[in-house]
Order: structure tokens, then sequence, then C-alpha cells
């Protein structure tokens, strides 16, 4: 038996039990294979970043398996014929990883409630008792009888 990490995008308007229909679908042809489901994880809608199929978000689902070719290349044939499904990547690896995905620690990273508020200053560019630069009294720059903006115009008269 083999490793897999499958992940699908379903349409923006399924609802998240349509999707777990989906992989129960999933679930019932690695069972008819003699494959088995390690793990499944629903991330959410999100944004995708181009449209596909005139849609701009889609339910991500990610899925650990073990299993045999057989399975996957049926599992992906019924991604093809399902008009739910938008994209889809099956990738074989060593092992599985323990754990939550990467996806759901970073949305567990994202709920951090430590953060300063937006305003406040933090630990990161924190100046202390340091004072702003001051640049004090500069000298006004002397353009003489013409104003700055009148520079441009004199390359003009002259030639290059």
């Amino acid at each position: 038996m083999a490793f897999y990490e499958h992940t699908f995008i379903g349409r923006q308007d399924l609802t998240q039990q349509a999707v777990e229909a989906v992989v129960e679908n999933i679930k019932g042809i690695l069972e008819a294979n003699n494959s088995k489901l390690v793990n499944f994880e629903y991330w959410g809608v999100k944004t995708l970043t181009f449209r596909i199929a005139k849609n701009r978000k889609g339910h991500y689902a990610y899925l650990t398996i073990d299993g045999n070719a057989a399975a996957i290349n049926e599992i992906e044939r019924q991604h093809r014929i399902n008009e739910d499904v938008l994209r889809y990547l099956t990738v074989r690896v060593d092992a599985h990883e323990e754990g939550p995905s990467a996806m759901l620690r970073a949305r567990d990273r994202d709920d951090r409630g430590d953060r300063p508020e937006r305003g406040e200053r933090g630990d990161r560019g924190d100046r202390g008792d340091r004072p702003r630069r001051d640049f004090g009294d500069r000298p006004r720059r002397d353009f003489g009888d013409r104003a700055p903006r009148d520079m441009g115009s004199r390359d003009m008269e002259g030639g290059f």
C-alpha cells in the first residue's frame, strides 16, 4: 500500500454537507478497493487565485489515503465526471504527517489573541524613549529666478 495526499476544490454554491457527501463517495471507493481513508480535513471556503468555471471561491477538502493505485485512479475518474469538483490533486508521499496539516496550523496561528491591537506598538519596532530624527532648520534650495517646476524647460531651449 502507498500513501497519498488528495486535495479537491468544490464549487462555491455547495454546502459543507455536499462536500462531505463527496468525501463519503471517496470513502466507498476506497473500501471497495481494499484501501482506507486515514484523515479528512475540511479547510473551508477560500478565494481562488483565478476564476474556475465562473467560480471565485471554492470549498477546499484535504484527505490522506493509504491505498493502491487502482483506488486513486477511480477517485480521479469520479472527480472528472462530477460537476461539483472544480479541481483536484493527488500526490504520492513517503509517509503521512502526524497532526493537523499546514493549512489548519496556519489557521490556528491566525486566531491568536496575543497580538497588539491596530495602532498599538508591539514588540516589533518599538522605539522606546528614542526621539524621532530631527532634520533641524534646513536651508531652502536656491533655484534663482526659476521655480522648481520650470527646471525641465531649460533643457528644451538649449538642446542636448
